[in-house]
């Protein structure tokens, strides 16, 4: 669970595909052809770039909330004894309000709700991005979660866009989300090839079993900036608060003024596509 675990909370056979960039996309023989989504330039030494927040456009307020449907490769048996990883009333809440959004999804959980997956990518309002397949940590000593080899990392990360494809979830987006938002040099080489551009935040929205909603809506509030990336997650049993507290967050930012976008026109914008 990403920024659950960046919160502190302690809470894999990879199939091959091309990478998100590099996937071969129809030619432009209509207007309801997307072009490709804007990345970042890679960083230093050719590594993975990482995005935090967009530009800090005092007449523009722009802000993504993005949210994180967290289900590490182990949590099967949970889910089979009822445990509910997934957010319905969440992302219902999220339409009736009519709230541009970006799902960083693990493929794990796409395989447990491939329905819900689908749903969710194929509704213009929101965009899937890659959660990594397993939920397991890019670094060791990342929160208390088990560790991905080196050598794995790309093929975990290519094994999730894999488990998008197979439920219907025909166009993900090449952002990623390092689990527990954990990284370091051999992390951002390893998914260099990938073509995906790091995703972290600059706004915690401490829904991670949170009971108090009103206590998630003030962090949220209380950190924005225009330009920000809020991470608050999709996920019922870990975050309960969290569609409580979306109902308070979007009209207030609403009526500070502020627009909700997707991640992707933050990172345009970044890269002076937006």
């Amino acid at each position: 669970m990403a920024a659950l675990c960046a919160l502190g909370t302690a809470l894999t056979a990879c199939a091959t595909v091309q990478p998100p960039q590099q996937r071969p996309r129809p030619a432009p023989s209509s207007p309801a052809v997307r072009s490709s989504p804007p990345t970042l330039a890679p960083g230093p030494s050719g590594l993975t770039p990482v995005f935090r927040n967009g530009p800090r456009t005092p007449g523009d307020k722009a802000v993504a909330l993005t949210f994180d449907a967290d289900m590490t490769a182990d949590q099967g048996p949970r889910a089979a004894a009822g445990e509910r990883f997934d957010h319905p009333r969440l992302i219902a809440a999220l339409r009736t309000l009519e709230v541009p959004a970006t799902v960083f999804m693990t493929g794990r959980w796409a395989e447990e709700y491939p329905d819900q997956a689908r749903s969710i990518g194929r509704d213009p309002l929101f965009e899937v991005a890659n959660h990594s397949y397993s939920h397991y940590a890019f670094t060791a000593g990342c929160h208390g979660l088990p560790t991905v080899p080196a050598d794995r990392m790309r093929a975990d990360v290519e094994r999730a866009y894999t488990a998008f494809r197979e439920v219907g979830v025909e166009d993900p987006m090449p952002y990623f989300r390092f689990p527990g938002g954990c990284y370091d040099r051999v992390a951002l080489r390893a998914l260099t090839p990938t073509g995906v551009t790091a995703v972290q935040w600059d706004v915690v929205g401490g829904d991670a079993f949170a009971t108090d909603a009103e206590a998630v809506a003030r962090q949220v509030l209380d950190g924005v900036r225009p330009g920000s990336v809020v991470v608050l997650h999709c996920t019922r049993s870990a975050a309960p608060t969290t569609e409580r507290a979306v109902r308070t967050i979007v009209p207030e930012l609403r009526r500070r003024g502020y627009r909700f976008v997707k991640v992707s026109e933050l990172i345009g914008a970044a890269d002076g596509r937006g």
